[in-house]
């Protein structure tokens, strides 16, 4: 039993590498399988945490861990769906490149100074994920994505630059920060109030 958050967490890479392989040799009816894989996965990240929890095995190890792995499996159903969809790719170039620089922007400013990974696993990240997984469905589904991507793409600004005040606020490296303002109460060394189910 104990065993089964890690293992979730891993099967990301597995699922993340079929979808990257589904894109790039377009078998008979790939969109709907990446489709279908892409919940699972969403799925797996959704309960890793939440079992791991309830099993009382929730530690900073897994919870790293967990981060990596993530942007492992955003990175393979991205690179698909340009495999996919490469006009969109194209015509919204400008507003990717932003979003992959505030990511990147947060990445190396947590190395710089914690010598270690984002893992705020904060609350409008998770929201964004649920908005950026509908995004990609669509663009693998149609090939295109206006409304939703544009609403994407504004909420990943705001929840990475959340994300970069976080990092900016905390004296020390710490995961499962809920929002901004927890992360000045940590700074005062105040205690937080975290979701048993969704953060700790």
């Amino acid at each position: 039993m104990k065993n089964i958050p890690k293992a979730l967490i891993l099967s990301r890479i597995f699922i993340g590498v079929v979808i990257l392989l589904l894109a790039i040799y377009a078998i008979p009816h790939f969109r709907a399988i990446i489709i279908t894989l892409v919940a699972v996965g969403l799925l797996t990240d959704i309960f890793d945490g939440i079992i791991a929890r309830q099993l009382k095995i929730s530690s900073v190890k897994l919870r790293r861990m967990d981060s990596n792995v993530d942007m492992i499996f955003w990175v393979c159903i991205i690179v698909a769906a340009y495999v996919i969809s490469p006009l969109f790719f194209r015509e919204n170039w400008l507003k990717l490149c932003l979003l992959i620089g505030f990511e990147l922007v947060s990445y190396v400013f947590s190395y710089i100074k914690f010598k270690k990974e984002v893992a705020t696993h904060a609350i409008g990240s998770k929201l964004w994920a649920l908005v950026l997984f509908a995004t990609l469905i669509q663009l693998i589904a149609v090939g295109n994505s206006v409304i939703l991507f544009n609403i994407c793409f504004y909420l990943g600004l705001l929840t990475r630059l959340e994300i970069i005040l976080m990092l900016i606020v905390i004296k020390k490296w710490t995961n499962d920060i809920p929002t901004l303002y927890h992360a000045f109460r940590i700074r005062k060394d105040k205690p937080i109030k975290r979701h048993k189910l969704f953060n700790g």
